[in-house]
């Protein structure tokens, strides 16, 4: 076969999308250090139920999603997780496609409800990109440090927080149902 002269056709550019980052489960180790370098309040949490990565193109984490028990003791009710962590470093959707991630996660493992918190200075629209919604906003805490227990700051405390959550139907059935009931009734007292 004879060399065929070089066209446009063989050089023409491709149309196709660029990769799109994929999100896959990593580690408590990877997660860690991916926080560690790249969070800019906190350090990394006691402990986890999964973690979740985002990687680029070429296979690099470019964000991770850490989700573990709720540190509030109230909100530890079995059926609810929480995102402790979150950190990206690169691209506009990137919060949301985690958070989106680890819902699907989470209500796969058999959770009804999974929250966050975030500070109030910090844009939230990979939040409601995702599907939360707004419960509270949290004033300043004074701090966990007590004089009868020393506690190292979190780097949290001097910020006003935002409550955020996002639930399945059964989870809102039940605390509408929960919250029809008057309080004495549901302590098991006479309701007169």
């Amino acid at each position: 076969m004879a060399d065929q002269p070089e066209t446009a056709a063989h050089h023409r550019p491709s149309r196709r999308r660029p990769a799109r980052p994929r999100v896959r489960p990593i580690s408590y180790r990877q997660a860690c250090a991916y926080i560690s370098a790249h969070h800019q309040q906190l350090d990394r949490p006691q402990g986890h139920t999964f973690s979740l990565g985002l990687t680029n193109h070429a296979g690099n984490l470019i964000g991770v999603a850490m989700v573990g028990r709720p540190d509030v003791r109230h909100h530890d009710d079995g059926l609810t997780a929480e995102v402790t962590r979150l950190a990206t470093e690169g691209p506009r959707n990137a919060y949301s496609v985690l958070l989106a991630a680890a819902w699907r996660v989470a209500r796969r493992m058999g959770y009804q409800r999974l929250i966050t918190y975030t500070r109030t200075d910090r844009p939230a629209a990979g939040l409601r990109a995702a599907g939360w919604k707004v419960v509270t906003d949290t004033p300043s805490a004074r701090g966990r440090n007590r004089l009868s227990r020393h506690r190292a700051p979190r780097g949290t405390g001097d910020a006003t927080r935002t409550h955020w959550q996002v639930a399945t139907e059964d989870w809102r059935t039940r605390t509408e149902a929960a919250n029809r009931v008057p309080r004495r009734a549901r302590e098991g007292q006479d309701p007169r």
